[in-house]
């Protein structure tokens, strides 16, 4: 991942921007073969401008109590549908675990009733999908900042990788994000969606909010954070499922 902004990478990412390459929206324009390689090879440049120009704890818009969308539609999986998954909802999710693993100094396991007794976040904000639709939700839940705090972790930690319960086409879901995402005020691990506890469909128990990107980096079904020094030996080394099968990009902010 680029590190160092220069004038060719300014140029290059801007031109890019300004012509909306990155708006994220419209399933027709990604699955052009030729905007996913232009999308790919610009990536390293527009994570540079976006990170060297931008406040990197800027907050996203929270919205009020009155601008909630009625639904907050499902997409991707909306049921793991496995038996271990479909137990566990049965059992109101209390033997679900969040592990925190790799790169921590001290490695931890949290129930979903640890989880609500920590102290909370609540926020209402837009979730934009990369397919062109949005919706805005009241979300609640643990900073991640908070658990980061509690594992410790160890200094060649660069990447945070969230293991999902749901399976797409026999390969185990998962997302990541770098430690300034992670870091975040409005990160959080979401256990609630509108006063209630998050729906099967929008991810239950537990899911990732990361409001500074889009849609598809907001992992569903979270059963493990995995501290990394590098995405490259992770499942197909792209930092995601929709990235390792060529869809998406891996920085996503908005």
């Amino acid at each position: 991942m680029a590190r160092h902004l220069t004038r060719r990478t300014l140029l290059t990412s801007s031109a890019l921007l300004a012509g909306g390459m990155l708006s994220g929206c419209g399933r027709e324009f990604h699955k052009s073969e030729t905007v996913r390689k232009i999308l790919g090879s610009a990536e390293n440049a527009n994570f540079a401008v976006q990170r060297a120009l931008g406040d990197r704890m800027q907050l996203a818009r929270e919205y009020d109590e009155a601008d909630i969308s009625p639904d907050f539609q499902g997409n991707g999986t909306t049921n793991p549908a496995t038996a271990e998954y479909d137990a566990m909802a049965a059992n109101g999710f209390a033997d679900w675990r969040l592990e925190l693993t790799g790169l921590f100094t001290r490695p931890q396991a949290f129930s979903m009733a640890q989880l609500r007794a920590m102290p909370q976040r609540t926020q209402i904000t837009r979730h934009d999908c990369v397919e062109g639709w949005s919706a805005i939700g009241k979300w609640t839940g643990v900073p991640l900042k908070l658990l980061l705090d509690k594992a410790g972790l160890e200094k060649s930690a660069n990447y945070l990788v969230f293991h999902c319960a749901d399976r797409l086409s026999g390969v185990r879901y998962y997302e990541s994000i770098d430690l300034i995402d992670a870091y975040h005020p409005q990160t959080i691990m979401a256990h609630r969606l509108n006063d209630a506890e998050v729906p099967v469909k929008n991810g239950a128990p537990l899911r990732l909010r990361v409001e500074r990107q889009l849609g598809y980096k907001h992992a569903k079904y979270v059963q493990q954070i995995e501290a990394v020094e590098s995405l490259g030996n992770m499942y197909g080394g792209k930092g995601g499922y929709w990235e390792d099968v060529g869809n998406y990009a891996w920085y996503a902010g908005i």
